[in-house]
C-alpha cells in the first residue's frame, strides 16, 4: 500500500469521512500522556482542521493505541459512531492484525502459537508472561512464524490473537526472544533512535459505516535490518 499523503511527517495511509489510518513513526505517542509531548492525535486534528477548513473543535476518536517504541498501523475514527463500531470490533476481535519483528535469537520452531498469561506491573510498566494463570493476569495468545533470515536476525510475522498491554514485547521475551532494541524485554542493547523492531504492518477489518472490506498495509520504517525483510 502506498503512503496517501505525507505533511508534517504524518503518513496517512487512509482517509475517508469516518476514519484516518496512520503510519505511526518510531516516539510517536498515540494520546496525550504524563511527558506532556504533543500526541499523534493532535496533529491529526490539526491536518483534519486545516485540509477541510474546519471551524472549532475537530473530533477525533482513539481507536487503539501502539506503544511509543513501535511503528505501524494506527486507526483514530473521525465520528463518534465509527469510533463506537471500531471499538467494537477491535474488542469482539472481529479485525486481523499482522505485526512484524526482529529478533536477535532464533525461536526453538520456526512457527508455533504462544499461549501465556500476562499479569501487568503498573509500577515498571511491563507484563510479565506466565505458562499458568496467575491471579490478575489476562489469557494472551499469537501465532508467529519466521519469514527471512538475516545475517544476525530473523524475522518474525505475528497474527495478534489478543491485544494485551505489551502483548508481542512479552510472550516473545518469554521464549528468549526479545524483539532488537527493547531493553525493557531483554534486549542487550538499545536502538539510536530508541525504538523497538516492532512494526504493526496489516490490518484488516469491515468499515464501520460502508461495511466493506479493508485491508490496510503499512510500509514498514526505512532502515537497513527492514529493508533487508522487504
Amino acid at each position: 500500500m502506498k503512503i496517501l499523503s505525507t505533511k508534517d511527517n504524518l503518513q496517512i495511509l487512509h482517509e475517508d469521512n469516518h476514519i484516518i489510518v496512520i503510519n505511526k513513526r518510531v516516539g510517536d505517542i498515540v494520546q496525550g500522556d504524563k511527558t506532556g509531548d504533543k500526541p499523534l492525535s493532535e496533529v491529526v486534528k490539526e491536518y483534519i482542521k486545516e485540509k477541510y477548513n474546519k471551524p472549532g473543535e475537530v473530533f477525533l476518536g482513539v481507536v487503539h493505541r501502539l506503544d511509543r517504541p513501535t511503528t505501524g498501523i494506527v486507526v483514530f475514527a473521525r465520528t463518534s459512531k465509527a469510533l463506537m463500531r471500531m471499538n467494537a470490533l477491535f474488542s469482539n476481535r472481529e479485525t486481523q492484525k499482522t505485526y512484524w519483528a526482529i529478533v536477535k535469537n532464533k525461536p526453538t520452531k520456526s512457527a508455533d502459537k504462544l499461549v501465556h498469561f500476562l499479569k501487568r506491573n503498573e509500577k515498571n510498566n511491563t507484563s510479565k508472561a506466565h505458562i499458568h494463570e496467575v491471579p490478575d493476569s489476562k489469557l494472551a495468545s499469537l501465532d508467529y512464524k519466521i519469514i527471512k533470515e538475516l545475517d544476525n536476525y530473523f524475522a518474525l510475522e505475528i497474527e495478534l490473537h489478543t491485544g494485551r498491554h505489551h502483548q508481542i514485547r512479552a510472550q516473545l521475551a518469554a521464549i528468549g526472544s526479545p524483539i532488537k532494541g527493547d531493553l525493557k524485554y531483554g534486549f542487550d542493547r538499545s536502538n539510536p533512535d530508541g525504538g523497538i523492531h516492532l512494526h504493526a504492518k496489516k490490518l484488516i477489518f469491515f468499515h464501520p459505516v460502508t461495511k466493506e472490506n479493508v485491508t490496510i498495509v503499512a510500509p514498514t520504517p526505512k532502515d537497513t535490518l527492514w529493508n533487508l525483510v522487504n
